[in-house]
Formats: structure tokens, sequence, C-alpha cells
């Protein structure tokens, strides 16, 4: 049998999923430009709007919207979503904006604090939603999310771990999972003393009284986490501050940061 290959063609395409189209709402043209060819290598069709009034003549065109909180001229994103959920209930909507000013909690599906959330936040919401849209399962973990804002607030180069009140892991970034030699998916659920008693300082006697007294341990030793010196940073000085904080089911709850100081610079001669 012959195959005419324009039917081949025709059913690659048939099959191939159309992609995405987003929104993109922003007054700042360079930040339009940057988010919009950002998310165009990743497959997204972008359609771009710089006014309130332009978003609202793109509704009937898009699958979901990435909306900037503050548009000027007395205009905002939040309005926008509003005015796009009352006529398209079905189409995501992720708001992203500089300041807390306005709560999590409106219209919008995601919010996004810019200066704290990457782009793979973006990206990672941008998929949930359209497996969402789609119907397909979607398995997000918003503890992590929860965790890893946090953690934002002690800087990409601490060592943050989030401890419940029996001294459970809960939460361990990438550069503390990194520094004591295990992944990430490894800590949650495990206890500090039992498994790294070995390895690390009696941190669980202190994130045991931080719970139980709901004040910040102030580290003075400068020794930092373990036991021994570790080989990337036998010569550091450290600060390490274990302070109470609510975990996302509202337990009580201890995070735990390291950080390296600067190392003293050496006498002139």
């Amino acid at each position: 049998m012959i195959v005419d290959p324009t039917d081949q063609i025709d059913q690659l395409e048939l099959a191939a999923p159309m992609p995405l189209r987003l929104l993109l709402l922003d007054d700042e043209a360079v930040n339009l430009m940057l988010r919009a060819t950002i998310l165009r290598k990743h497959g997204y069709d972008c359609i771009p709007a710089s006014t309130y009034e332009d978003a609202i003549e793109l509704f009937d065109r898009i699958d979901i919207a990435v909306l900037d909180y503050h548009l000027g001229a007395g205009k905002f994103g939040s309005e926008v979503a509003t005015l796009l959920r009352k006529r398209h209930p079905e189409i995501p909507i992720i708001i992203v904006s500089a300041t807390l000013d306005h709560y999590f909690g409106g219209v919008e599906d995601v919010h996004l604090l810019k200066g704290y959330s990457s782009t793979e936040d973006l990206l990672g919401a941008l998929r949930s939603l359209d497996a969402k849209r789609r119907g397909s399962p979607v398995f997000v973990d918003p503890s992590q999310f929860f965790y890893s804002r946090i953690c934002r607030v002690s800087g990409a180069k601490a060592l943050v771990q989030i401890f419940d009140a029996q001294g459970l892991w809960v939460y361990c970034n990438e550069a503390a999972a990194d520094y004591l030699g295990r992944h990430r998916d490894w800590f949650p659920g495990r206890n500090i003393q039992s498994e790294m008693g070995h390895i690390l300082r009696n941190w669980q006697k202190v994130v045991l009284d931080v719970v139980a007294r709901r004040e910040t341990y102030i580290d003075g030793s400068r020794q930092g986490l373990l036991n021994f010196p570790h080989p990337a940073s036998a010569d550091a000085t450290w600060s390490v501050l274990a302070y109470p904080i609510a975990l996302h089911d509202g337990e009580p709850g201890v995070m735990l940061s390291a950080t390296v100081l600067d190392s003293p610079r050496s006498p002139k001669s």
C-alpha cells in the first residue's frame, strides 16, 4: 500500500499538542521582552500586552495569563485578573508582584514574588496549571514550595534545614544537602540525632530548646554544623542561627541556618 507523505505530515500535526498561548502583561517593556524571550525558548506561544486595555482585548486568544501586578497609571494586574475570571473562569492566572502589599488569596491561581521567585518557579507553575487545565493529575507539594520561599530570605549560600518539634527534618535546601552528602529527598521525616548524630554537633538539643522556649539560638562557637572540619570549609568561620518558625501546617518548627562568614583579611606587612 502506498502512503501519501502529506497524510503522514497531517497526522503528525494533529497529534502534536498546540503550544500554550500565554498572555504576558507588563508595563515595563524590558521585563516584557525578557519574560517573553525566556518562555518562547521553552515552547510557549507568548502574546504580550503592555496596558490594561490591550490585555482585555486578548482574553479570547489565550490559555493562561501571566500578569504583572503594578501596571502604572493607577491600573493593576489584579483588576485584569478579576475581569478575566468573570469572562473566562477556566483560564488559569498567575500574578507576579514586587511586594506582598496585596496578599495571596485573590482570584489568581498562583502568586509569584519578584526577586524571590525564579524562572523555574514560573515554568513549574505553568506546567502545573496546564496539567490542571487539561484534567491531568497535578502532583505539587505545597509544603516544599512554602519552605523554599522561606529559605530565600537566608540567601543562596546559606545551608538551611527545617525541623519539626520532634527534631525530624521537614526540609533541607540544596546547599545543606550537598554539604551533608545526601540528596534533598533523603531528609524529610528522618530524625537528626539518630541519622547523623555521629556527624553533626548536638543540634537536636538546640532544636528542642528553641521549640520549647520560642527563642532564637545564636551559636557562639563559629565552628559550623559538624563535629569535625569539613574538607570544603576546614578554615572557615561560621555563623549559625536557629530560630522558631511556624511550619506549613501551623505547627511549631525550627529553621537552622548556617553561613560561612568572610575570612578575616591578612594584616598588612
